[in-house]
């Protein structure tokens, strides 16, 4: 069972399962949800235009995960999750994002997966600040570790050598 982290194009992985930095109506979006829509294909909206609306225009709220086939990715599947907005980290994020994390673990052992793939969630345009962001993913990650068997690989891929940097630090500051 383990922890890596790797600066790459998440979209590339061979992996399971890759983690989707959605937004609540799961129809695409900018950043990794765009590349994620654009190399799985047409057909991965089409999965997500089918997820149920829980309310009006939102198939997955804040902190949740629904997953779908990943089409034309190197990755069976997508787990979508939807972090928070940061505010002022006195707004519940820290828990909300958290959630993300252990509610993808949840999907990915549901499926019987053995590896998954995270971006840095809520890093990009919600601006989470990465620091903060990599201590709760590393944490969620090494808790999930130690109880669980499945997904037995925990990937956390980085874009760029800031988030690299800051993934790596929460890593070691938080041995196995």
């Amino acid at each position: 069972m383990s922890i890596e982290i790797i600066e790459r194009d998440i979209t590339t992985l061979r992996v399971d399962a890759i983690v989707n930095a959605a937004n609540e109506t799961l129809l695409g979006g900018g950043g990794v949800d765009g590349a994620i829509h654009r190399a799985a294909g047409p057909e991965l909206l089409a999965a997500c235009r089918a997820v149920r609306e829980v309310s009006p225009g939102v198939r997955c709220p804040t902190g949740e995960a629904r997953i779908t086939p990943g089409f034309h990715l190197p990755a069976r599947f997508v787990i979508h999750v939807v972090g928070p907005v940061w505010t002022n980290g006195r707004n519940g994020e820290p828990a909300l994002l958290a959630s993300c994390y252990r509610n993808a673990l949840e999907l990915a052992h549901a499926h019987a997966l053995d590896s998954i793939a995270f971006p840095a969630i809520s890093c990009g345009t919600f601006g989470y600040p990465i620091e903060e962001a990599a201590r709760i993913a590393v944490h969620e990650a090494r808790v999930w570790i130690s109880a669980q068997a499945r997904p037995a690989r925990i990937v956390l891929c980085c874009h760029g050598a800031e988030a690299s940097a800051a993934f790596r630090e929460a890593l070691d500051a938080h041995p196995g």
